[in-house]
């Protein structure tokens, strides 16, 4: 295999021209726009009006193996040859996928007047790859990429444009990644039918070029994977929409669906006094009241939608009162707290979701349908002085959600090392909870006397407490904000 390095490097010296014009002079109104080259052709023998060494790499520091790129003159779909890429094994000490891009030599090309981007390939194997074009490692504004599966013979594939019109100086000739294939077999080095799992092949690109082919059609984009959803929040709330691309009907009766760049999609608000929608598809919901957020490429509305309800503006639990001096905090923004605070440390297998929330510069954690949640920090906290644990709780699930607090003590050795030497104890809140407010609860340490599912027989010890944890039998969902020791 013969690695390109196609071409010589050329050096350019620019010069700098001053021009005197009067500031009152006008441009002339016979000025036309810049226009760029149309060229379609990628690489047909060779590359066509790209950099230098054509292809770029992903970067080496992730994995990226730049070793398997190069030219074949054995093998071609049409003309003398094609481009060569050997998808390295996982254990390859160079690296343990292969991708990158192909970019236009110049300012970038007007591909207007095409639908598809076209080539031929074929692999030794039928691994499955990712193909695309639009990403130039520069600015990457009109990325498409999808995933095909390899022949092992010539086939040839069509990636449809989603909208040409917006591609009038693109410089994102192709991209491609690949990793190992999985293939499984009786692993029989004597067998040559059978191969191990997560092995290397080889790939072939030939003819790959930009085509006007008239039979790529737009069946429908798609925003949030196609999905309606609906979510109720308040004022502040940010969402950036993703999941975006679209589905094409080619030629062959083939239907194909494409990621793409939200700079191919127009968004549109339903209410914008309610939210609003930035052209890069970034939410903000600003009032109270429904609306509903959709996109659309040229004039296919795309399928998906996000429908946003807001009461206006989230109310924040309230400050804490106690003295500073008198508090060790785990998590509140009134009072130094301990580091390395983990909302999430473990959790049951059943629990759907836990986040942090900000509103009006103060913020609180959401937790979503648990079964069991522990709370973490570095190291542990002595609360031998103290009398009370507080927190505030806001369910917003309905009543009767089922929530016990825990105290984990980990013991004289400070170390997560189960019951060996570590205590825990638990109390119920459930009672003193309400749905949408917040509810500050004041917990006797002395209170804490319910034996744990992990094995806690109640009455923890306090002078190492490393976990504090929540646990539900009906997979409540509330928010928790001020929790410390006082």
């Amino acid at each position: 295999m013969k690695v390109l390095t196609y071409l010589k490097n050329t050096l350019l010296a620019g010069f700098a021209i001053a021009l005197t014009v009067s500031c009152e002079r006008d441009i002339s109104d016979e000025a036309i726009e810049a226009t760029f080259p149309n060229t379609p052709d990628i690489f047909i023998d060779a590359p066509v009006s790209l950099t230098d060494e054509f292809f770029i790499s992903f970067d080496p520091a992730v994995g990226a193996n730049t070793e398997g790129f190069g030219t074949d003159e054995n093998e071609a779909y049409a003309g003398s040859s094609s481009i060569r890429i050997d998808v390295p094994a996982p254990n390859d000490p160079d690296g343990n996928f292969i991708g990158g891009i192909f970019r236009d030599r110049g300012e970038g090309r007007d591909l207007t007047g095409y639908d598809a981007l076209t080539f031929w390939a074929k692999g030794s194997l039928t691994g499955t790859i990712q193909v695309g074009f639009g990403t130039d490692f520069l600015t990457d504004t009109y990325p498409v990429s999808t995933a095909i599966q390899l022949s092992s013979g010539w086939r040839k594939y069509v990636i449809p444009i989603p909208d040409p019109s917006r591609l009038v100086q693109e410089r994102g000739m192709f991209l491609f990644s690949a990793g190992s294939f999985d293939a499984l077999g009786n692993d029989n080095p004597a067998d040559a039918n059978s191969f191990s799992d997560n092995i290397g092949y080889t790939f072939w690109l030939d003819e790959l070029k930009f085509e006007n082919l008239g039979t790529t059609n737009l069946l429908y984009p798609f925003i949030l994977n196609g999905q309606d959803v609906e979510i109720d929040n308040f004022t502040g709330y940010t969402q950036t929409i993703d999941g975006l691309g679209a589905t094409f009907n080619l030629g062959n009766g083939q239907n194909i669906s494409v990621e793409a760049s939200r700079a191919y999609f127009d968004f549109t608000s339903s209410d914008n006094s309610v939210a609003t929608v930035s052209a890069t598809g970034d939410v903000n919901l600003i009032g109270a009241g429904t609306a509903t957020i959709t996109g659309s490429i040229g004039n296919a509305t795309a399928n998906g939608s996000l429908t946003l309800n807001s009461t206006g503006s989230f109310v924040n639990a309230p400050d804490p009162t106690q003295a500073q001096a008198d508090v060790i905090s785990i998590y509140s923004e009134s009072y130094p707290s301990v580091t390395g605070f983990n909302p999430g440390v473990f959790a049951g297998s059943n629990t759907q979701s836990i986040s942090v929330q900000t509103f009006e510069g103060n913020s609180h954690v959401n937790y979503e349908g648990i079964d069991f949640i522990g709370i973490g920090w570095d190291g542990t906290v002595n609360v031998t002085g103290e009398t009370m644990v507080h927190v505030d709780i806001q369910l917003t699930s309905g009543a009767g959600s089922a929530l016990v607090m825990e105290l984990i003590d980990f013991g004289p050795d400070d170390t997560d090392n189960g019951f060996g030497d570590g205590t825990a104890g638990g109390f119920n809140v459930s009672s003193q909870l309400m749905e949408g407010q917040w509810v500050g609860i004041d917990i006797p340490l002395s209170a804490f006397t319910l034996p744990t599912g992990g094995g806690g027989a109640g009455n923890p010890n306090l002078a190492n407490i490393g976990y504090i944890v929540f646990v539900s039998s009906n997979g409540a969902s509330f928010l928790v904000d001020n929790i410390y020791f006082y």
